[in-house]
């Protein structure tokens, strides 16, 4: 696992990097078909043909790979043949074939490797890949691919190189410390795969040019101030201007310092620390 830099050769080489795929099995290895779907696009539209999604389109043709995040067959231990590249998230993932021939995708831990197994269940061991309720994982264990509800699958913590931590458990409660610095608290009953999430090193990857961005999918971001005043409140001026006034939409909606949180989840007394935001170098712990 590491970054690789090109020598710069051209002005959009000089600064690109990449991911070596290192943990990558085999690099021609072609992913099983039977956990395949098609995946559509949309363009950033709505079913009007409205554009809801900004700086949406184009982009490679991808094939979506169904990951089993419920991780149900209890008891029974699933070899790892292959770890593979997955063009929709930004870890990798693993391929496992339990003993009658099923296979099926997960999140690839770090750690992980072709010829290891991983089981779920109540009393397995708190081995990196293992699925276990949160009520029989030793407190202070990182974890990842944790359930909200029990039964549900895995929602939270399902990014490359991130981990939570368990902190505490008391009654029918566990708290977790998120990767964020957000303090929550989860029923026990709900499940997590124990270790941290593979590919640590993606956040390290240097883009480097414009179109390597359009082969994922990202069109160009227009900045407001750039317009002309009648497409945008930011519009107009002598060379390069501030805006004159706070960012906003085209149609003068406010863009900075509104809430985008829901206030009414029934999650949200579960938090018992939100966030923590960093301001000018500063680490700022938010307000009780």
């Amino acid at each position: 696992m590491g970054i690789k830099n090109y020598n710069p050769t051209s002005p959009g080489r000089r600064n690109s990097s990449v991911n070596d795929f290192a943990e990558i099995t085999d690099k021609r290895r072609r992913p099983t078909k039977s956990l395949l779907e098609p995946k559509p696009k949309t363009g950033g539209r709505n079913h009007h043909g409205k554009i809801t999604s900004w700086w949406r389109g184009g982009g490679h043709k991808r094939m979506y790979r169904i990951i089993d995040f419920k991780r149900r067959r209890d008891g029974q231990r699933a070899t790892v043949v292959a770890i593979e590249y997955d063009p929709n998230r930004t870890c990798h993932i693993a391929l496992i074939e339990y003993p009658d021939q099923t296979k099926n995708y997960i999140l690839a831990p770090a750690g992980l490797k072709a010829g290891d197994w991983v089981e779920s269940g109540q009393d397995v061991e708190p081995k990196v890949g293992n699925v276990m309720p949160l009520k029989r994982i030793p407190v202070g264990m990182d974890v990842h691919n944790v359930e909200m509800i029990a039964g549900q699958g895995g929602k939270l913590v399902r990014s490359a190189g991130t981990s939570a931590r368990l902190i505490a458990r008391e009654g029918d409660w566990a708290t977790l410390l998120m990767p964020s610095g957000e303090m929550r608290q989860v029923r026990v009953e709900c499940r997590a795969t124990i270790g941290q999430i593979g590919n640590s090193d993606h956040q390290n990857i240097s883009i480097g040019k414009a179109g390597r961005k359009r082969h994922m999918g990202r069109r160009p971001h227009n900045r407001g101030t750039s317009m002309n005043p009648i497409a945008h409140p930011l519009g107009g001026g002598e060379g390069r201007s501030g805006g004159g006034r706070h960012p906003c939409s085209p149609w003068g909606q406010l863009a900075k310092g509104g809430r985008t949180r829901n206030p009414r989840k029934n999650s949200n007394k579960r938090i018992l620390r939100r966030r923590r935001s960093v301001r000018y170098g500063q680490l700022v712990l938010p307000k009780k």
